[in-house]
């Protein structure tokens, strides 16, 4: 895991070296005062070297000048390696998620997947920024320090060092503590994320149905379960912070205690235990950015954990898929296909052959698999057993992007993007034309409304379309079909949220829509249906019946039931 968070300075590896560099030339700034305080102490002012005392004081000012662009640096330029650092993992992760399959998204709350690309990514940056530059300033400094202080007194320093043995196990065995309790945070963080945003995207149902106490209830349970994650991290952190502040002060005590009495006795002088003293709280900081570190690496870590869980997960099978589909009649078979939902068995030995340009309606009960056959055409779903061809060729051995381009979906729960009215039609073919566009929206009969809006095309149409209608929204979504034109149609409860009116107009656009395609419409109203080449009924056993509707009717079956129960 740590090779792979590495490979992410390689882009900037220049930039990430130049502020290592930078970072060592503060650190040796700081190392200097010091050593210009014990000179005048011990030195110029008793002998009264004014010139001296000024050669260190423009000195100083220059070393502090030097810091002072080094900060900046470090700060800015330091930061944004971070920054790039992080955007480049947010595009991974990003690309990654679209090349999921859809059984990843039934199973993953939004909020959960929110959180680890904004908040976990944002601890990331911080780890990449400061957590090299501190081990390095750390060690820089150490190692200065330490030569230092030895110079000065090999026992007092000697001394020091014997409470390093005890700061270094207490932080290693701390350490797995606080990545397991920062892990388990960020869990309870998505958690509350998931709980919010499926709150918040279903106000108008809680409000509707007076339902705030049990969202609330909802709410109070994740809310707790993040404050006891919380609370836990936070101990954890307090026992490390205040043992580690603990054996911080050992050293100050140590340095008082011994250079007082090494002082008293004449085993060195009054600018060397000065000099001693500042150098003592010189040694101590990298100390102190160590322990920092320790913090922010468990939690920078601890997301990237969760980073690399999602850029691990399996992406769809696309390695067997060479074909490129051209030329699309629009044939499609199911060959004794069987598939699986949850271990839940919905289709077993399924056959069904759609001839090119039919219009085939799939009708049957709640729980029947006519959504999930809508599914397996364009692999949103792998088959457990059996095939499925689209003009006798296997679609696994179709380029995915070439299968669903020859594909158009119209469902019942439009999703539009936040955005334009055009931005919208336009996903049916991102380097569409504006005539092309409109062209588009005229065939789905939605031109003219379009135009009354405040903005025409330009209107924006908010969060996932909130301030259209259903009706509004269904004709976006046609015009996008229209728009790509693809041969072969998928229309899987296109009308059934609409009221009769509103269906009646927009089953003029999908007639028009279904001309020349191979079209499958899964529908409950079987009054939508009438017209279809065949009708296929199907049950949980499999398919029932196939044949016209007024041939079905006469046979006196279950389409008969179906059509005499569902009101039209």
């Amino acid at each position: 895991m740590l090779k792979k968070f590495v490979s992410y300075y390689k882009p900037y590896k220049k930039l990430f070296s130049l502020d290592l560099l930078v970072a060592t030339i503060s650190a040796a700034c700081e190392l200097v005062y010091p050593m210009m305080t014990r000179t005048i102490v011990n030195n110029a002012i008793p002998n009264k070297e004014y010139k001296i005392i000024i050669a260190i004081s423009i000195g100083l000012f220059i070393i502090y000048l030097i810091k002072m662009f080094c900060a900046y640096f470090m700060q800015y330029w330091g930061h944004l390696v971070g920054v790039r650092m992080q955007a480049d993992m947010r595009r991974d992760i990003y690309k990654h998620l679209q090349n999921l399959p859809v059984k990843y998204f039934d199973n993953t709350g939004t909020g959960s997947i929110m959180s680890r690309i904004v908040n976990d990514l944002q601890d990331i940056s911080e780890l990449a920024h400061h957590g090299p530059e501190d081990l390095f300033i750390s060690g820089i400094m150490l190692i200065g320090s330490f030569a230092i202080l030895i110079n000065i007194n090999v026992a007092l320093t000697l001394s020091i060092f014997c409470v390093l043995p005890f700061l270094i196990f207490f932080t290693m065995s701390k350490r797995k503590k606080m990545l397991s309790v920062f892990v388990e945070r960020r869990e309870k963080t998505s958690e509350i994320n998931s709980n919010l945003q499926n709150s918040i995207s279903g106000i108008r149902i809680s409000k509707a149905f007076v339902n705030r106490e049990t969202e609330m209830e909802k709410f109070k349970i994740s809310n707790v379960k993040f404050k006891l994650a919380s609370e836990k991290a936070y101990k954890v952190m307090a026992e490390y912070t205040s043992g580690v502040g603990f054996f911080m002060d050992m050293l100050d005590y140590i340095v008082l205690a011994l250079g007082g009495a090494f002082t008293y006795l004449g085993k060195i002088d009054i600018g060397d235990f000065l000099a001693y003293l500042l150098y003592a709280r010189i040694f101590a900081q990298p100390i102190k950015r160590l322990i920092g570190f320790v913090e922010q690496y468990q939690n920078g870590m601890s997301g990237f954990k969760r980073f690399v869980e999602i850029v691990s997960e399996e992406t769809e099978k696309d390695l067997n898929s060479h074909i490129e589909l051209e030329n699309v009649q629009g044939k499609i078979e199911f060959r004794n296909v069987s598939f699986n939902h949850e271990e839940k068995e919905v289709l077993k030995n399924f056959s069904l052959t759609i001839e090119k340009g039919k219009n085939i309606a799939l009708v049957g009960p709640s729980g029947s698999g006519k959504t999930t056959v809508c599914n397996l055409i364009p692999r949103f779903y792998p088959v457990l057993e059996g095939e499925i061809l689209i003009d006798g060729k296997n679609i696994n051995n179709i380029k995915l992007d070439s299968l669903r381009n020859s594909i158009g979906i119209v469902q019942q729960d439009v999703f539009l993007f936040t955005g334009t009215v055009k931005d919208n039609i336009a996903i049916g073919k991102i380097n569409a034309t504006d005539e092309e566009i409109l062209e588009a929206a005229k065939k789905a009969n939605i031109h003219e409304l379009i135009m009354d809006m405040p903005d025409g095309y330009q209107t924006e149409v908010g969060e996932r379309g909130i301030k259209l209608s259903g009706g509004q929204k269904q004709r976006i979504s046609i015009a996008r079909i229209f728009l790509k034109n693809p041969p072969i149609l998928i229309l899987d409860e296109a009308t059934s949220a609409l009221d009769n009116i509103t269906e009646h107009l927009i089953q003029n656009s999908l007639n028009e829509l279904c001309q020349g395609r191979t079209t499958i419409i899964v529908a409950h109203r079987l009054s939508t249906i009438k017209n279809a080449d065949e009708i296929v009924v199907l049950t949980d056993q499999g398919i029932e019946e196939i044949g016209t509707h007024e041939g079905l009717l006469k046979k006196g079956g279950l389409y008969q039931k179906l059509h005499e129960n569902i009101v039209q």
